[in-house]
């Protein structure tokens, strides 16, 4: 089990910025993918953002493309994803996620959940 803890969720007007962080333990975020998902109300769970090992490559839903920005610091063993521009459809639980599958292990590493909430 990989613990990932977010924080950094809150609410905000349109048009506002936040910041997520995921604290992993150490050397996670050389050895997974990580992921960012977000999950409305009576929504499936749908894909954010995500960045590579080394950071160098990054994937985002196109719905956030654009405003979002996904970032990691191995130093702090922590990933973060920088929020521009929110728009009340982007009001959801956000969830870390850590990808191991590309060496061996399982996508089902997911932290407890931040809440991010836009205001009209």
């Amino acid at each position: 089990q990989v613990q990932l803890v977010e924080s950094g969720g809150g609410l905000v007007q349109t048009g506002g910025s936040l910041r997520l962080s995921c604290k992993a333990p150490p050397r996670t975020l050389s050895a997974y993918v990580m992921k960012w998902f977000r999950q409305a109300p009576g929504k499936e769970r749908e894909f954010v953002a995500g960045i590579s090992w080394n950071g160098r490559s990054t994937s985002y839903a196109d719905a956030v493309k654009g405003r979002f920005t996904i970032s990691a610091d191995n130093v702090q063993n922590t990933v973060y994803l920088q929020m521009n521009l929110l728009k009340p459809e982007d009001t959801a639980v956000y969830y870390c996620n850590a990808d191991g599958r590309a060496r061996g292990g399982s996508a089902d590493h997911w932290g407890q959940g931040t809440q991010v909430t836009v205001s009209s």
